[in-house]
């Protein structure tokens, strides 16, 4: 089996000042609920063997806040441009490329891809994923190549706006 965290970037600042949609940093509410969220994550006490994320900038920091909560060293976190804006099809191309000795993987990434790559996985509609989300996937696979339609089942999900002061 294979555990996926899904994780849809914090809140980004849409203000007129970032007219590079790559380089957008978080914004107030992001800066709040990303560390919010990444502490959340690490009462639950599940372990994560790799962190991948967006080269894009609010995808890139929401992986810093859970890499500095989890302690893994940000060096290690890996970036795929290819993540940014991503497809299910480029999705799956890169989950399927994860070193098997990596049994549990967190991807930091957007929409609507990544809402897409949940029903894909799990036949599981959650709707469209709001931003600062995490949701665990349990992969019935032994083997990240195998990953394809319908091999997970969502086990949990969770977003900030489902904890008071988190909207």
């Amino acid at each position: 089996m294979r555990t996926l965290y899904i994780c849809r970037h914090a809140k980004s600042d849409r203000s007129p000042g970032h007219a590079n949609d790559h380089d957008r940093p978080l914004n107030e509410r992001g800066l709040r609920n990303a560390p919010f969220m990444a502490e959340l994550f690490a009462q639950r006490g599940e372990p994560v063997d790799q962190l991948l994320s967006s080269t894009a900038r609010r995808a890139a920091d929401t992986a810093a806040f859970y890499a500095g909560t989890l302690g893994v060293p940000i060096s290690l976190v890996a970036y795929r441009s290819a993540l940014y804006h991503a497809s299910v099809a480029e999705l799956l191309r890169v989950l399927q490329e994860v070193s098997n000795d990596r049994p549990r993987v967190m991807l930091f990434g957007h929409n609507p891809g990544l809402s897409m790559l949940v029903e894909h996985l799990s036949d599981e509609g959650l709707g469209d994923l709001p931003t600062g989300s995490i949701v665990r996937i349990d992969l019935h696979v032994n083997d990240w190549a195998a990953v394809a339609r319908g091999t997970g089942t969502v086990v949990w999900w969770d977003t900030p706006k489902r904890h008071a002061g988190q909207d």
